[in-house]
């Protein structure tokens, strides 16, 4: 079992920066991936990143490459996403979520956070 509890979001204007986290609480090492996913009013959940914990890969949607960045920190068992030069176009209600493979897939995904909104107004 992993428990998932994020935290960071927020409203902000364009440009501005927010950092998002995700503290793994349970058995986390027991996955290999976390992940941040994304959705808007009205459309799909969508891949933002993912970061594998035992050496640090990640990936970016196309979108906020340039922009965001993820990182995890062993100890604390969180992972963050670092998200800078915002746009209204990432005003979504972010969740994490840990799984065991390296994939855009949400269906991959077994545990889930319940999510924290972020609103960027221009």
């Amino acid at each position: 079992q992993v428990q998932l509890v994020e935290s960071g979001g927020g409203s902000v204007q364009t440009g501005e920066s927010l950092r998002l986290s995700c503290v793994a609480s349970g058995r986390p090492f027991g996955r290999k991936v976390v992940a941040w996913f994304r959705q808007a009013p009205g459309k799909e959940r969508a891949l933002v990143s993912y970061i594998t914990w035992s050496d640090g890969i990640t990936e970016y949607a196309d979108s906020v490459k340039g922009r965001f960045s993820i990182s995890r920190d062993l100890v604390k068992q969180t992972v963050y996403l670092q998200m800078n030069d915002l746009k209204p176009e990432d005003t979504a209600l972010y969740s994490c979520a840990t799984g065991l493979y390296m994939t855009e897939r949400q269906s991959s995904y077994d545990y889930w956070g319940q999510g924290t909104q972020v609103t960027v107004s221009s």
